[in-house]
């Protein structure tokens, strides 16, 4: 008996041991904006309590070009103290080498993905990230103010200028001193990438760099596109909107400051809150096609991944992370709760989805209508062309010269850059 319970107490002992020995302590970082962190910290509350695990969330900055530099930073140093990176949908070709392939660890459920979002996260035939949601953004417009104006919905860039400032104009004619026609992400930084190529493509001036590599830029149709877009600052947007990013454009906007407004699906949620003031008052569309041969409308293919660290002491356990974090029961959860496009196809058909979030559902004309950047003609070197051309576009928005003069430059400058090779 004495014996029996020596023998028990010991192999007590060796299970404690090995079950503290097979729990790892996680970091991941992750720039999310809104409630977006809130909402992770939830989902990782679940792992840890499923796993025994621990995840620390090491906060960014919202700024994907702030993001993307740390990152870089400390993937070159070896970082060891960072498992999980939440991944940019561009970023694949340039952090590669750095990340650990997951291709076997998804190969029962990668099948379950839009095969598109897929392949724009496989380099060279290995899986570097997980779809964790998917973005494309859209026009948010003020129905109640559309209605009371006897306004449709645009479908032009001209046409949405027009009507935000008729309304503009009679809203503030009636009291309103803070009404503005229309808010969009206008910083130099990567979200100025993705509204401008939305109105270069939509008026169909290409998408900076094609697919096989030439440099397609500088042309009318782009540089109209940016001349249209420079001449709402002062006029329908305001001048602060030099200095929007996602955040600052939301928060006018949900203030009941703003016509129409871009952004991406997160904002329709959160202007849904009981702290709204626009709450029921607004919808959304595809956003407006310019003008001319080549016009249609366009949104800027963006979303999310999360991939794990090769230097992750604790690989097996992070790509459970990686794993669970992709997964339908968390991307379903994130539909849900944060209004995020899942990147599961079956979750656009989900009767919970549809009832929690109507809006998820009819975005697939909104996402049908997605872009690439081109951050697959260029590799590694994406960033450099991003901020050549978000640098561009912001001198033409602030007054510093034409859209032409401006993309000339840019057409060298790129021309220059391709010389050093992609």
């Amino acid at each position: 008996m004495k014996m029996n319970t020596l023998l028990v107490g010991l192999l007590t002992s060796v299970t404690l041991v090995m079950g503290t020995a097979q729990a790892a302590e996680l970091s991941m970082v992750s720039g999310d904006t809104g409630t977006g962190l809130e909402f992770l910290r939830g989902q990782l509350d679940k792992f840890e309590a499923d796993t025994g695990n621990t995840v620390t969330i090491v906060p960014m900055p919202s700024s994907t070009s702030d993001q993307f530099g740390q990152y870089r930073l400390w993937l070159a140093a070896g970082n060891a103290d960072i498992d999980v990176y939440q991944t940019d949908v561009i970023w694949a070709p340039q952090l590669a080498e750095q990340f650990l392939d997951l291709t076997d660890a998804a190969k029962d459920v990668v099948g379950e993905h839009f095969p598109s979002i897929i392949e724009s996260q496989t380099v060279d035939g290995r899986l570097v990230a997980m779809p964790a949601f998917t973005d494309a953004p859209a026009l948010y417009y003020r129905k109640d103010l559309l209605e009371k104006h006897n306004k449709t919905v645009p479908t032009t860039w001209d046409e949405m200028t027009a009507t935000a400032q008729e309304i503009m104009d009679a809203e503030r004619a009636a009291g309103a001193a803070d009404m503005y026609g229309f808010v969009f992400q206008g910083n130099a930084y990567e979200g100025l990438t993705c509204d401008a190529l939305e109105w270069v493509v939509s008026n169909g001036g290409g998408q900076i760099v094609e697919a096989d590599g030439t440099i397609s830029i500088n042309n009318p149709q782009a540089a109209a596109a940016i001349d249209r877009a420079a001449s709402w600052i002062g006029t329908i947007s305001p001048e602060g909107n030099l200095a929007y990013q996602e955040e600052e454009s939301r928060g006018v906007w949900q203030l009941g400051n703003a016509v129409f407004m871009r952004n991406w699906p997160y904002a329709y949620q959160l202007g849904n809150g009981d702290d709204s003031a626009v709450k029921g008052l607004f919808d959304v569309a595809p956003l407006p096609k310019g003008d001319g041969e080549g016009a249609r409308s366009a949104a800027t293919l963006g979303g999310w991944n999360v991939a794990v660290s090769k230097y992750s002491p604790d690989p097996e356990e992070a790509i459970k992370l990686a794993m669970y974090l992709s997964s339908s029961e968390v991307q379903k959860e994130r539909a849900i709760m944060q209004s995020n496009l899942p990147t599961i196809v079956a979750l656009y058909d989900d009767a919970d989805v549809a009832a929690a979030q109507p809006i998820i559902p009819s975005w697939k004309e909104v996402f049908l209508n997605a872009v690439p950047r081109p951050s697959a003609p260029t590799k590694v070197k994406y960033n450099e062309v991003s901020s050549l051309f978000w640098s561009a576009v912001h001198e033409t928005l602030s007054g510093n010269g034409s859209a032409a003069e401006n993309l000339e430059v840019l057409e060298a400058d790129l021309t220059e850059l391709k010389g050093e090779g992609w």
